[in-house]
């Protein structure tokens, strides 16, 4: 699970990559938002680099947040390639994640 990059790539330049990332759209104020983080933290552990994971704060980045149209935190995002494949707000378990990103891999 990334928050920084090492070279510092721009929000662009990791979505456009050709692995998938899933972007979690949160704020430091939001109760379910920090029930994500052991969530991806799973995650993370049983994808490994089949998919990047990528923390947004939308108070700390609102232009890309108002971009997007995010309205709720948290929200969550499937890039791949600069498109957007899928996207819901709300609180997921790891399972329900794995079984979304999997099935948009797996249709390309």
């Amino acid at each position: 699970m990334e928050t920084t990059t090492n070279k510092r790539e721009s929000f662009g330049e990791i979505i456009n990559g050709t692995t998938p990332v899933l972007v979690d759209f949160s704020a430091e104020w939001c109760g379910p938002c920090k029930m994500m983080k052991p969530i991806l933290e799973e995650l993370h552990r049983k994808m490994g680099s089949k998919v990047r994971i990528l923390k947004i704060d939308v108070d700390q980045s609102p232009a890309i947040a108002e971009t997007l149209q995010i309205h709720s935190v948290p929200t969550l995002m499937l890039f791949q390639q600069g498109k957007s494949l899928w996207r819901q707000s709300g609180v997921l378990q790891a399972a329900q994640l794995e079984k979304i990103i999997l099935q948009y891999i797996s249709n390309q």
